[in-house]
């Protein structure tokens, strides 16, 4: 955890202590880390993926802001540049 919030520091010029979500991908694109504080100390989420990868954001400075929902897609490896739904009812009753 110290090795990202450096380099959220160094590397993106961010504060890692002011409670923004930071997220980072490894090299293959099936592991995805997260670290944010809260107030109290810094928390880490990983996940890796059994099959495919995380569908990354294009950036030019080295740092994207995503909405919630986007996060979520992220996070179940959706392509959240163009959501499609899989289905959708054709009527009420």
């Amino acid at each position: 955890m110290r090795g990202l919030a450096l380099q959220v520091q160094q590397g993106l010029g961010r504060e890692p202590f002011c409670g923004d979500v930071f997220f980072f991908r490894g090299r293959s694109g099936s592991l995805i880390k997260a670290i944010w504080h809260d107030g109290v100390g810094l928390s880490l989420f990983a996940k890796r993926l059994d099959k495919g990868r995380f569908i990354w954001p294009q950036t030019t400075d080295g740092a994207v802001s995503l909405t919630a929902g986007q996060v979520g897609y992220l996070l179940e490896a959706i392509d959240w540049r163009n959501p499609q739904q899989t289905w959708r009812p054709q009527s009420a009753g």
